[in-house]
């Protein structure tokens, strides 16, 4: 039987990765927003006041702060439709969650109980989440694993961090163990 190799799957995003996920749409909106926001504070709520005016820093601190919020939350809803489609969960719920729960705390659920992002075996293309060690379909192994506990290892551990088994003693694939070596 030949040994199995070794695919890492698991996604190394970095900031300007998230940010790519920002749509334009939402780009947009958050323009719209916060110069939305700027007019409701400098032209409509001058013309129709009923109470004495702000101090002139407060009124600027208050309009841009709430513009900065109506944008953020627009940027958040574009975010949360892509996001929300790489790890298998409703976009459209998440991004109505988003827009009704007040304060941001739609997105914060968000964050907290999303999912993994979801990718694909390399050898039978079933969609698995990135935590997985083998494909639940073929048994490819996926991410590199203890013998002994399964728990993920880094391709350079000579030991187990979690159960002390020697790493060396599992069937490495040849092209892994220049690193090891």
């Amino acid at each position: 039987m030949p040994f199995p190799q070794f695919h890492n799957s698991e996604p190394r995003t970095t900031v300007s990765d998230e940010i790519a996920l920002i749509p334009l749409w939402s780009i947009a909106a958050a323009l719209v927003c916060f110069v939305f926001v700027q007019y409701v504070f400098w032209v409509y709520m001058p013309a129709h006041r009923h109470h004495p005016p702000l101090a002139p820093g407060l009124h600027a601190f208050f309009s841009i702060s709430w513009g900065e919020y109506a944008a953020l939350n627009a940027l958040a809803i574009g975010y949360v439709s892509k996001d929300a489609v790489r790890r298998g969960m409703g976009a459209a719920f998440w991004m109505l969650i988003c827009l009704v729960a007040p304060g941001g705390v739609g997105a914060v659920m968000y964050f907290l109980l999303r999912q993994p992002i979801i990718s694909k075996c390399p050898a039978c293309s079933t969609e698995v989440h990135a935590e997985y060690h083998f494909c639940p379909q073929c048994a490819f192994q996926i991410g590199n694993s203890c013998g002994v506990c399964y728990r993920s290892a880094r391709v350079t551990d000579q030991y187990c961090v979690y159960c002390g088994h020697d790493l060396a003693k599992d069937n490495t694939p040849a092209r892994l163990r220049a690193f090891i070596g």
